[in-house]
């Protein structure tokens, strides 16, 4: 019994730590990522970075909850419990965020559009510098913004092709900046694995120490010979 809790234990504690480092990334990640930068601003909105820090901080909760489980008395398993309803809510956060970064994903163009279109005239001209396109989705649309690289409305003509409309636009920079991030961000998921491991591994402490403290009264019922 002891040699089986103590490997029950060791994996439940690494699989603790593990929800620990992915609840520190996620608000790291969160926190860090609204330095000011052009792309990545662009990138990654402020409500996927609410939600990145919602979810780490949710996650640092259950990781609290489990340190508070682990050191309660060995007979108590009340601390595990509450800690299983933890994992449950984690399970929902992970699965709530990287859902929606997969949809957003699905529908990348259109998505960053309303996010071109919502940026100023300024630094829509930062951008089209720094990747030498003019607008979005063609070089001459109408969300091109005219400075720098876009001099005038007759240059940003000349880059219109008609065979390949896109040819100069900005769309294929911005979502070939984008979409790896995100990608990147949609491992996220793998938080899943955690989550659901420390259930598994709670459910076992659980179990095991319901059954020691089983058989501790029914030593003591017996005068306490050495039942277990």
């Amino acid at each position: 019994m002891s040699k089986q809790f103590k490997i029950i234990m060791g994996f439940w504690s690494f699989v603790d730590v593990l929800l620990l480092a992915a609840a520190v990334a996620s608000i790291v990640f969160s926190i860090v990522e609204r330095k000011p930068d052009l792309m990545t601003n662009i990138a990654l909105s402020t409500e996927h970075l609410n939600a990145g820090l919602i979810m780490g901080v949710v996650l640092l909760a259950s990781w609290i909850v489990s340190i508070i489980a682990v050191l309660s008395p060995t007979a108590s398993v009340t601390g595990f419990v509450l800690l299983n309803w933890m994992l449950v809510l984690d399970v929902l956060a992970i699965l709530v965020v990287g859902t929606s970064l997969w949809y957003f994903t699905l529908h990348i163009e259109d998505n960053y559009l309303a996010a071109w279109q919502s940026l100023s005239n300024a630094t829509k001209i930062q951008v089209q510098d720094k990747f030498s396109c003019c607008g979005y989705f063609m070089p001459n649309d109408s969300t091109a913004a005219i400075g720098g690289f876009c001099a005038n409305q007759t240059f940003i003509n000349s880059l219109f092709n008609a065979t390949s409309t896109t040819e100069n636009a900005c769309i294929t920079d911005l979502t070939g900046f984008g979409e790896p991030m995100l990608n990147q961000v949609f491992t996220t998921y793998g938080f899943m694995a955690v989550a659901i491991s420390l259930f598994l591994a709670s459910l076992c402490v659980i179990h095991t120490r319901r059954e020691k403290e089983r058989f501790r009264k029914i030593d003591a019922k017996r005068g306490g010979g050495g039942f277990v």
